[in-house]
């Protein structure tokens, strides 16, 4: 499937947008089909953000805009701006409920930097938050520049990410290509082939099952190379947040009756272990005060 076949990120979370915010429902924990990690993943920039100084916060990739009007309650203030049209009109509506401006959302494109300077009228943040951002985004440094530019100098960016190092416990194919083109990319090709071969007959190379997430961009990341590129880019790397915890591998959850609570107890386990049993986390990093 080529570039121009594939539906875009934008056009993806259109599609989604009318239900999206079941994800962050706490009655939804057990009841919706997919593992609600975007509930866990609120929890964990909600923690944050309140330990931070932090006074004026904003999202790129607001979603729907739950995210913002929990910590709007938190008496922060809040902006932000989505890729996808129709989430901006879902945020906008979130906003008037709870009695926010609307013109505190916009449209804009985190490798854009032109679509976001306006929200900056009255100064930079203290906090930028991404999440469920870099994953769609092309150029990772660009996005991190434009973070940079909304963020004051000392100011905190939370961003999360799809963690590549997992793939080391799921078993399926994905398990195979990460050893094979990340952790064994300079070997010679006759080794590369005999372990290949080794590992299609002990992997399950139909699993993952192809979604509609899997049809857009959707890159996942070693958390050494990234925090390496937040380095490179100016930040201070403070830590990685885990979630979304898997107590098994993903082909055994229907099998396990107790893997979701399973699951939910582990979230904020807060060890090494997250590295290999999470499939996503959120890098916290710090701009020089």
């Amino acid at each position: 499937m080529t570039d121009k076949s594939k539906p875009s990120v934008a056009d993806h979370y259109d599609t989604v947008a009318a239900d999206y915010h079941q994800m962050y429902q706490r009655e939804n924990l057990e009841k919706l089909d997919s593992y609600p990690a975007n509930y866990f993943r609120l929890q964990i920039l909600a923690r944050r953000i309140a330990t931070l100084d932090a006074k004026r916060i904003y999202e790129i990739g607001v979603g729907e805009g739950t995210p913002l009007v929990a910590l709007a309650k938190m008496g922060l203030e809040v902006a932000g701006c989505d890729i996808s049209q129709e989430m901006v009109n879902a945020a906008r509506q979130n906003f008037e409920r709870a009695g926010l401006s609307q013109e505190l959302i916009q449209w804009g494109d985190v490798e854009d930097a032109t679509t976001l300077v306006g929200q900056l009228n009255s100064g930079k943040f203290d906090a930028v938050i991404a999440a469920g951002v870099l994953p769609h985004v092309r150029n990772d440094r660009l996005m991190l520049e434009t973070v940079k530019m909304c963020l004051k100098p000392g100011g905190t960016a939370l961003i999360e990410f799809r963690n590549k190092l997992f793939s080391l416990f799921t078993f399926n194919r994905r398990t195979r290509d990460f050893i094979i083109d990340d952790l064994l990319a300079s070997v010679a090709p006759t080794i590369k082939d005999a372990v290949a071969a080794e590992l299609d007959r002990r992997c399950d190379l139909s699993l993952p099952p192809i979604q509609a997430y899997d049809r857009i961009l959707s890159k996942f990341h070693n958390p050494f190379e990234l925090q390496e590129l937040f380095r490179v880019c100016g930040f201070e790397v403070v830590t990685i947040h885990w979630y979304h915890y898997h107590p098994a591998p993903p082909m055994l959850e229907k099998q396990l009756v107790e893997f979701r609570k399973t699951a939910m107890a582990l979230e904020h386990e807060g060890s090494w272990r997250g590295m290999f049993l999470c499939s996503a986390g959120v890098i916290e990093a710090r701009l020089p005060g």
